[in-house]
């Protein structure tokens, strides 16, 4: 699969946080998600491993209980069913990998 750059297609998946899957395959899913300051991502954990890379702004991540303020070039990994969550400290945008593949985040579930 190859994605072509297409600055709209993005779904809001909490308030002030903006999602777009770019590529998938059939173990791995690529998302870029658009955070506008002031807002969260609440306590949440899941069964996908998670890997991220702050590309512009500033945001607070708590992962497993520890809290980590987090600028740009900054990456991370988040075990499968480990609780985290994040603080929107400035407009920021985000990309992260998530494997097995989110079935939620697939393009034809977020136009639904």
């Amino acid at each position: 699969m190859f994605g072509k750059y297409e600055p709209t297609g993005y779904t809001e998946i909490f308030p002030g946080v903006e999602l777009k899957t770019r590529v998938f395959g059939s173990k791995t899913l690529l998302a870029e998600f658009r955070f506008k300051k002031g807002n969260r991502i609440p306590s949440h954990q899941h069964p996908y491993e998670q890997t991220g890379y702050l590309v512009s702004g500033n945001i607070d991540l708590t992962i497993g209980g520890e809290r980590f303020d987090v600028f740009p070039g900054d990456s991370w990994c988040i075990p499968s069913d480990c609780e985290h969550s994040v603080i929107i400290v400035e407009n920021s945008v985000v990309v992260e990998v998530f494997s097995p593949v989110r079935k939620d985040y697939l393009p034809e579930n977020l136009l639904k």
